[in-house]
């Protein structure tokens, strides 16, 4: 699709899954269930939803996706059913390899969103043609390293996530694993971003208390057009009633306040609006119907 001057896609990662009651927090199941079925272990279907942007200057991607470096017992755990490597989805909806992003963007650093930012390697080469591991990935696939999958892109990453990724808490300990990040700091591609940052012309990047402390959100303005990605905030089109957030949200009474105001704006303003995690509407406008405000296709 076009906005403005700028071409964006969509580029879907692979099918997972989490537990429903988590996805849905206080929402009892005799509701989400009837717009998100689960499976025999109570887990809901979800996508990974990037976006490339390209500026014609730049080949922008934002989020990368839960990449490929899982143990079969993860696989499992996550529901993960993945039929080919993002690469070729990437390559299939842009004409782009991963060799051709420019700027890699990440609104935080759980696993579901920069879990592609790295691919397994036995060996890095370095000068001299001797192979050299990485040695602070966070190794934990024996002789395997993880190395950039978009070796020619700047990572950016608000500084205050990075920090907190190097030292989160028990809450949410298990979202960060340092092989996604690390070996761009051993490359020096990952670059430390402030709270609030335009990477591109008519894109900006907005830290966001809610789901974490030091999530961003992403706004894309171009040529009249409005395109919105909330990430984790609202991750799927299910979730936009003001109640329906996330179990996994730190602070959900500010996700719920977040909500209260960005709505509104997102209704009057047009916007096209991108859920990271719905697998079925990832792009959709807001409406108010009947006194509430939904989710609909785009040219409803």
């Amino acid at each position: 699709m076009e906005i403005g001057d700028y071409r964006v896609e969509i580029v879907p990662d692979t099918e997972f899954r989490l537990d429903g009651g988590a996805m849905f927090g206080v929402v009892p199941r005799v509701l989400w269930e009837r717009v998100c079925p689960p499976d025999e272990l109570n887990r809901i279907r979800q996508q990974m939803n990037c976006v490339f942007i390209d500026t014609g200057k730049e080949k922008v991607l934002i989020e990368t996706g839960i990449g490929e470096k899982w143990t079969e017992k993860e696989m499992r755990m996550y529901g993960i059913f993945r039929e080919r490597p993002f690469a070729e989805t990437l390559f299939e909806k842009t004409g782009c390899t991963p060799n051709d992003i420019t700027i890699v963007i990440n609104t935080h650093l759980h696993f579901d969103h920069a879990g592609g930012n790295t691919v397994h390697s036995d060996r890095l080469p370095v000068a001299g043609g001797k192979p050299e591991p990485i040695a602070s990935a966070g190794d934990r696939f024996g002789s395997r390293s993880a190395v950039p999958q978009f070796k020619n892109a700047r990572y950016l990453v608000s500084a205050r996530e990075i920090e907190h990724a190097e030292s989160p808490h028990e809450r949410d300990r298990a979202s960060y694993l340092p092989e996604n990040w690390r070996p761009m700091v051993e490359t020096g591609q990952l670059e430390a971003m402030p709270e609030e940052y335009e990477p591109i012309p008519g894109l900006k990047l907005q830290t966001i208390r809610g789901h974490s402390e030091t999530m961003q959100t992403w706004r894309l303005d171009r040529g009249g057009k409005t395109m919105y990605g909330f990430a984790d905030l609202i991750p799927t089109s299910h979730h936009v009633p003001l109640p329906w957030i996330m179990g996994y949200d730190l602070y959900p009474t500010e996700t719920l306040a977040f909500k209260r105001e960005i709505l509104p704006k997102a209704v009057e303003g047009g916007w096209m609006c991108l859920f990271y995690h719905d697998f079925d509407r990832p792009l959709c406008r807001l409406k108010e119907v009947d006194g509430k405000i939904r989710a609909l296709e785009l040219f409803e």
